[in-house]
């Protein structure tokens, strides 16, 4: 009788051990399928074998208020654009930020000129919208947002004076919640918020590799 009812017992324990089991294995291939990667294709390839500029403009409050930004984004991007895009030769940054600084009115010329103004084939303009390490009217946590609409001038386009493709760009840094003074400084924030930004930008324009399910903000305008 005693052997009986221990076997029901193990019986009765088995079914129960098994959906342990299963959820487990579910939850470790939901954490696989979450963690895999995959190659993302170049949502432009115009800029292969081609001389191109990158320029960048906010408002004036944002560039007064954050110096150093615009500069180190053209530098950046124009970097990793040398570093990854094939044949691209990229007109020196530092002349791009120079030529910026000297020709305020840039943004409201036309686009067919901008490319011929600097004697490139194209010309990716970067319009800043939102720039800030601070969430709207607390100046102690950390919520990084970097947001812009990147255009691409083709010089000899169909249309040289209308972009040739237009995206969307929101980058956020940091990405979990709580990060305040105590844990982080202005400079370490907005080094990371310029850094996945110019990822995310600079992902448009070559073959990479990135998460399959990315936190990302890319739209095709």
């Amino acid at each position: 009788m005693i052997r009986i009812c221990c076997l029901a017992a193990l019986l009765a324990l088995m079914p129960m051990s098994g959906c342990i089991l299963f959820g487990i294995g579910s939850a470790i291939g939901s954490n696989i399928e979450k963690n895999k990667q995959i190659e993302v294709l170049a949502k432009y390839r115009g800029l292969e074998n081609k001389s191109v500029a990158v320029l960048a403009h906010t408002d004036m409050r944002t560039a007064y208020e954050y110096p150093t930004a615009l500069p180190n984004l053209v530098g950046n991007t124009a970097n990793f654009l040398a570093k990854n895009v094939s044949g691209i030769r990229l007109l020196d940054p530092k002349y791009s930020v120079s030529w910026m600084h000297q020709t305020p009115g840039w943004p409201t010329m036309p686009l067919a000129d901008l490319a011929s103004e600097l004697d490139v084939d194209r010309v990716i303009v970067i319009d800043m919208f939102e720039y800030r390490l601070n969430p709207e009217g607390n100046s102690f946590m950390w919520d990084g947002v970097a947001a812009a609409n990147i255009g691409i001038v083709e010089r000899d386009g169909i249309d040289p004076d209308s972009y040739a493709e237009e995206f969307q760009v929101i980058s956020k840094f940091p990405d979990m919640d709580g990060i305040g003074k105590a844990q982080a400084g202005p400079r370490e924030i907005e080094l990371g918020l310029q850094k996945t930004f110019v990822d995310e930008v600079t992902f448009l324009f070559y073959d990479h590799i990135e998460d399959k399910y990315p936190d990302r903000g890319i739209k095709r305008k």
